[in-house]
């Protein structure tokens, strides 16, 4: 193509634009004439704007031309107090007499003047986020040589009217809605809807009326000198990198404070000028679909700002083809060659002035995740990009979105969003609301519910699986709640402070409405929106053919799923197992990819109906019957040693004893034996379904007041029985469980009676759970399938409590596989979860075949942070820049990350080839992922829905990192 002529606007002379000036630092670039002094591998310096416009000039594509300050220049402007250096304003100046040279025109001619854009452009597309200024050059005396020049009175006007809104808003401080209110009136007056429709004279009579408002409001006339309005402008354009909605953009984007916005001076080009101009923004494939088709937006006799703010409804870009043939063939052909160059989809801008196209911008477009997985693949076939680079197009929450649910997107226009959460766990649900965990039980049997909570606790599992989301007013994105709803691949929005529960009425109260049980809620859990009324929702293609409801063969986008999974597995190092506790979630784990179990909660499992009473049966009596073998063992030992004369009484006190104790103690052991039939159940369904794949099998972990009822509820259930008859019985029961949760509250359960302190007390309970384990992993055997079990210890803090629960495994071990005559490798490891287990790694290695980082409680102790009350003050913490992010989503490197880096080092020095994994939540955040890999992990264990990104993730961080 051609290195491009002005238009009816921008005639240019025979100078061209200077040729780059010897090294030294720089900090304005030029383009124009077909050669630009930057090009697309200077985005870091020139923005995505700047490099984009750039790289379009080299190519001899036409673009208006201009000049960049860079991205550096922004960082001296706020470290200079909001000025711009001298030696950078010099430079911009020489620019400026370039572009004025090479154009023959100059900024505030009366006869023939130069008008500039001044727009934004960050090294990370933020659209919409910063302030842009179009039409600047024009003040009284400018406007009618640009009617002349134009011979479009209308035109110039209009032009002036729109400037004196945009930079009256953008650079002083005017509030918009003022100005726009004035523009309202004014169609008023002339009785039209459109601002096209205003003639010559009336935009003339508006934008003195305009003029005389900007002066009432800031005390001042409207700056009429071009140069000034230059400066103003941008100068507000670099401060718009600050700006509320930029600085929250970048946080919910995790993009970097410090690399500041380049600002962009460009000829304008006029789309406003009849009937042959136009302006519109497109795309070079559908972003929301992916779809291989020409898709965007046009208005003829506009700019820009029309199309975008919606100020007149915008034509399909297919109708271009009839209006303006040959300019809709050349826009065609040029972003055509723009994808191909780029090897990406397009997001382009465009403008045309009286049948002259002029390219405005072209980035990287923005898409969903059906669309990226569907171009990413396809761009592939086309031989546009290599599998790797197919690999890097795709991000991990693409695949987020393309696994879960969604609400309809046509249907949720028409309810109210009532609130907003943090979006704990994405998907999307709808449902009447409940109020507890047994409701949702009873009424998810018929109908679909949401589960609404304070806070949720380890008693809701129940009514959490039943529900089809969760919804609490408490709680930050590791909180219960959030952690067990993506383990079951829930819906669920957490933090929800807006909302007002009051559980006893059976009421939510939120945005000034009362709604009772059995209203209808709506969720999306990928942006936290709670809407009211019943949304309809979607299940994704992938989901539909894993359940066996879609033949593969006929769902391209599973194909497409799976053929990336392919390309990732090709390229990771790191292994990807599942966090999956029953027989259910393991086969889901292992159809979306998972190599193992990386953690299965034993806990998890005794909360079923059927098992709490033996639970709450182990718990009451486990203390008790501890103290009597100890007080046996005294007594026996005592008998032993006492002079024969003492003998008698101390046989008939132990022979008392043991008729005191036996009931204590066979209750004890009962319970036990009811639940060994059940856990062993459990694990034979995780060796099955995993078929040959590692299990890592924690032994029981939570404090044991979580599985008792809680103190309030028995103490109404007593005086609800007052002195009813029959009620003795009920009542010295309710008693004694009261007297038992007495005995085991503590001030502080998350460090307290706990993890391998439960083991080592009770050591019974880690036999059983042991025999539960190889008696299922025989049975799988038996059953034709290879087993590998792993034993975890939790919260190990000292050498010494791994050596002593290793040796109660090793003993069940070896009389299991003796008794069955058959050997089961098998290997026996520790979560790292409690800093001075990180410090002394080494010793701890000495006794465990392998590591795996629980890194939410590794987080919580070394923080001093209770995950669960923590979402009052972190999201503020990672707001203001205290942290960089919350350190329960992504690894906390600084800290958490280092103590996990020379735990890992550690380990391995004293035992070479020691396996490491980590299996908290972290094991799904792709920038934890990344540090693990860079730190030598050998696996990450998720949830299941989260394998597929974490799968992703890995191959994305194994290339970076090669």
């Amino acid at each position: 193509m051609n290195a491009p002529e002005s238009g009816t606007m921008a005639k240019a002379t025979t100078k061209e634009m200077p040729a780059p000036p010897p090294d030294h630092p720089k900090h304005v670039y030029s383009f124009g004439a077909g050669r630009a002094e930057g090009n697309a591998r200077m985005r870091d310096l020139l923005g995505g704007k700047g490099a984009g416009l750039a790289e379009m000039t080299n190519a001899g594509i036409p673009v208006p031309p201009g000049y960049t300050i860079t991205t550096a220049a922004c960082r001296q402007f706020f470290e200079a107090g909001g000025r711009l250096l001298e030696s950078t304003i010099q430079e911009e100046h020489k620019a400026l007499r370039a572009l004025e040279r090479y154009l023959g025109r100059r900024l505030g001619d009366p006869e023939n003047p130069l008008l500039v854009s001044v727009r934004s452009g960050a090294p990370v597309s933020m659209p919409g986020m910063m302030d842009t200024v179009l039409n600047l050059g024009l003040n009284d005396e400018t406007v009618p040589g640009l009617a002349h020049r134009s011979g479009n009175p209308r035109f110039a006007h209009d032009s002036y009217r729109r400037f004196i809104q945009m930079y009256s808003d953008v650079v002083l401080g005017v509030p918009r809605a003022l100005l726009e209110r004035e523009l309202t009136r004014e169609k008023a007056r002339a009785r039209v809807e459109l601002d096209v429709d205003l003639s010559a004279e009336r935009l003339e009579a508006l934008s003195r009326r305009l003029l005389d408002i900007v002066r009432r409001e800031t005390g001042r006339d409207f700056p009429q000198d071009p140069r000034v309005q230059l400066a103003g402008a941008r100068d507000a354009v670099f401060r718009s990198w600050n700006t509320d909605r930029a600085v929250h953009y970048r946080r919910i984007h995790g993009i970097p404070e410090r690399l500041g916005t380049a600002v962009t001076v460009q000829a304008m080009v006029f789309g406003n000028l009849g009937a042959g101009s136009a302006t519109g923004v497109g795309f070079t494939r559908d972003p929301a679909t992916g779809e291989r088709r020409f898709y965007g937006e046009y208005l003829r006799n506009a700019q820009g700002e029309d199309v975008v703010a919606g100020i007149r409804t915008p034509r399909p870009i297919e109708e271009m083809e009839a209006d303006l043939p040959e300019v809709y063939a050349q826009l065609r052909e040029i972003t055509s060659r723009l994808e191909r160059h780029y090897r990406d989809v397009q997001d382009f801008e465009f403008t045309v002035e009286e049948g002259r196209l002029f390219m405005l911008q072209t980035r990287r477009a923005a898409r969903t995740g059906l669309a990226a997985l569907k171009i990413a693949v396809e761009m592939v076939e086309e031989g546009l990009l290599t599998k790797r680079e197919a690999i890097e197009r795709v991000e991990p929450a693409h695949l987020d979105q393309v696994l879960h649910p969604v609400l309809d997107p046509a249907a949720r226009r028409k309810h109210e969003r009532v609130a907003t959460g943090l979006p704990a766990s994405p998907g999307a649900a709808a449902g009447s609301i409940v109020f507890t965990s047994e409701e949702a039980v009873r009424r998810g049997k018929t109908e679909r519910v949401i589960l609404v909570r304070a806070e949720t606790s380890p008693d809701d599992i129940a009514g959490m699986h039943t529900a089809q989301g969760i919804l609490t007013a408490t709680g930050g994105m590791t909180s219960h709640a959030a952690v067990v709803a993506r383990g079951m691949g829930k819906c669920c929005v957490v933090g929800c402070s807006a909302l007002q529960i009051h559980e006893r009425a059976r009421t939510l109260t939120v945005a000034g409405k009362t709604l009772r049980e059995g209203a209808f809620l709506s969720l999306d859990g990928s942006t936290g929106d709670v809407l009211l009324g019943d949304v309809p929702t979607t299940d994704s293609e992938v989901v539909r053919v894993l359940t066996g409801e879609l033949p593969a063969k006929r769902a391209p986008l599973y194909q497409c799923f799976e053929r990336l999974m392919a390309w990732c597995d090709e390229e990771r190092r790191l292994r990807v197992r599942a966090n999956a506790d029953v027989p259910r979630d393991a086969r889901i784990a292992r159809q979306l990819g998972a190599e193992g179990i990386g953690l299965c909660r034993t806990e998890h499992m005794f909360f079923a109906p059927d098992r709490i009473p033996h639970v709450v049966a182990m718990i009451l009596n486990a203390q008790r019957a501890r103290d009597a073998k100890v007080r046996l063992a005294r007594l026996e030992a005592e008998l032993e040693e006492a002079p024969r004369s003492e003998r008698a009484r101390l046989k008939a006190e132990l022979t008392r004893e043991r008729a005191e104790s036996r009931p204590t103690i066979r209750a004890y052991e009962g319970a036990l034996a009811k639940l060994l039939p059940l856990q062993r159940a459990d694990f034979r369904g995780l060796f099955l379904a995993m078929e040959g794949c590692p299990v890592t099998i924690r032994t029981l972990d939570p404090p044991l007041h979580e599985f008792l009822p809680k103190r309030e509820q028995l103490e109404a259930e007593l005086r609800a029985l007052g002195k009813k008859r029959g009620s003795a019985a009920r009542r010295k029961e309710i008693e004694r469980t009261l007297a038992r949760v007495e005995e085991l509250h503590e001030f502080n359960p998350m460090l307290g009676f706990r993890g391998c302190r439960l083991g080592i007390l009770h050591p019974e309970i880690t036999r059983m759970q042991a025999r539960a384990v190889f008696e299922a992993a025989i049975q799988a055997l038996r059953a034709g399938k290879r087993v590998i079990p792993e034993i975890m210890i939790p919260l190990v803090g000292d050498p010494e409590e791994l050596r002593r629960q290793r040796a109660e495994v090793e003993a069940v071990a070896t009389e299991v596989m003796r008794r069955a005559k058959v050997s089961i490798p098998y290997t026996i490891g520790t979560m790292i979860e409690v800093p001075r287990a990180a410090v002394l790694a080494d010793e701890i290695a000495a006794h465990a075949d392998f590591f795996s980082f629980g890194t939410n409680d590794l987080t919580q102790m070394t923080f001093g942070y209770s995950r669960d009350d923590s979402g009052r003050f972190l999201p503020e913490y990672a707001g203001s820049g205290i942290l960089p992010q919350d350190p329960f989503v992504s690894i906390d490197i600084r800290g958490v990350g280092t103590l996990l880096q020379r735990a890992a080092f550690a380990g391995r020095r004293a035992k070479p080839g020691l396996k490491i994994g980590i299996c908290g939540e972290h094991g799904g955040d792709a920038a934890s992922i990344e540090f693990f890999e860079n730190v030598g992990l050998d696996y990450v264990s998720c949830s299941p829905f989260r394998i597929p990104l974490a799968r992703l993730a890995a191959a994305r961080a194994a290339l970076k990192r090669a």
